[in-house]
């Protein structure tokens, strides 16, 4: 008997940004950034070994399938990840400034040495 499970059964749609690998905290577009970088199933596997070959193998073709809705989306969630990326620089935590500063230091004392 033939299974009835659809490429959509494996993944969790929690909004239209956020789509993770059902039973997993694992984002589809963690898979997808290996497979467009030129990784192979395996490779894939080996970099996210939470994950059973079935479930990338279903995450390809989810995006061979739906390959302009998924560009977008990937799209979307750099901006996102760029945005915030900018913020937290422009604004980062007194301790990112500490150890900045104490770079700077660092940095001076070694040039003075020279």
């Amino acid at each position: 008997m033939f299974s009835t499970t659809k490429l959509e059964d494996y993944f969790d749609f929690f909004s239209d940004d956020e789509i993770c690998l059902k039973g997993h905290r694992i984002g589809i577009d963690n898979v997808l950034d290996y497979y467009l970088e030129g990784y192979t199933s395996e490779e894939i596997s080996a970099n996210l070994p939470s994950l059973s070959l079935e479930k990338i193998h279903a995450t390809i073709t989810y995006y061979l399938h739906n390959r302009a809705q998924i560009d977008a989306y990937l799209r979307r969630l750099a901006q996102k990840r760029e945005k915030h990326y900018q913020e937290w620089s422009a604004n980062p935590s007194p301790l990112v400034q500490r150890l900045r500063a104490e770079k700077a230091k660092r940095f001076e004392i070694k040039l003075k040495e020279q």
